[in-house]
């Protein structure tokens, strides 16, 4: 992966400073910052523009209802089970079997929904336009300085794969906040390198399957 062009550069300390990478794309990013004077110097950049939303608040003294009540949930607890009612306790594993199976199963719901993929798209004065997540389902997007649209028009978001010619994955919801629903095709176009674009196009779309309009937004897609 180019780690040279600007662009990359800025997107990559970006999302290092947001906290959105992690895993072995961070480690990468941090064996890069020690060979690298001026990614550290926009690192910096970055984090000293985030300060203020890092910035610690003041302590404050937990009210006695608080801790009352962490001390009642790991206290011991007394179980009186009722005698020679074996309806009632097959009721209770009933129970208990029923709760067990809802946590695996959040569980499993929780870890296929995990993050898979990020980019920040910049805008052509490389400014940090939109932050798009890729889970295993659908993208979530997010606004960062988003430029305003007419009613008559939408931003479509698009994959360039290799041979650069790109893919619609859908319309950027209204406001650039919100959900993009992913069909199979376009969820495994994403486990391969691909950049983001996004264009300005008539309202709903293109309507011919390719950008007709300006390419507002880019960035490249980073596994996590």
């Amino acid at each position: 992966m180019n780690y040279r062009t600007p662009e990359r550069r800025r997107a990559l300390a970006a999302d290092y400073a947001i906290g959105l990478m992690q895993g072995a794309a961070r480690r990468r990013f941090d064996m890069l910052l020690l060979d690298d004077p001026a990614l550290r110097e926009e690192l910096a950049q970055w984090q000293e523009s985030l300060a203020s939303l890092t910035a610690g608040l003041p302590e404050q003294e937990v009210p006695e209802h608080v801790w009352q009540g962490i001390q009642a949930r790991i206290q011991p607890q007394v179980l009186h089970m009722p005698q020679k009612n074996p309806l009632w306790m097959r009721l209770r594993l009933a129970i208990a079997a029923c709760a067990v199976l809802a946590t695996l199963y959040i569980g499993f719901i929780r870890q296929d929904d995990q993050v898979r993929y990020s980019a920040t798209l910049l805008s052509a004065d490389q400014q940090p336009a939109l932050q798009i997540k890729a889970h295993a389902q659908y993208l979530q997007v997010e606004p960062l300085t988003l430029a305003a649209i007419g009613l008559d028009r939408s931003l479509e978001l698009w994959a360039i794969p290799a041979d650069g010619k790109p893919i619609s994955l859908g319309v950027v919801p209204v406001g650039g906040k919100g959900r993009i629903n992913l069909t199979q095709a376009q969820r495994d176009l994403l486990g391969t390198p691909i950049a983001l674009a996004v264009s300005l196009e008539p309202h709903g779309g293109s309507p011919t399957g390719q950008p007709t309009g300006p390419v507002l937004y880019q960035g490249q897609l980073a596994a996590l």
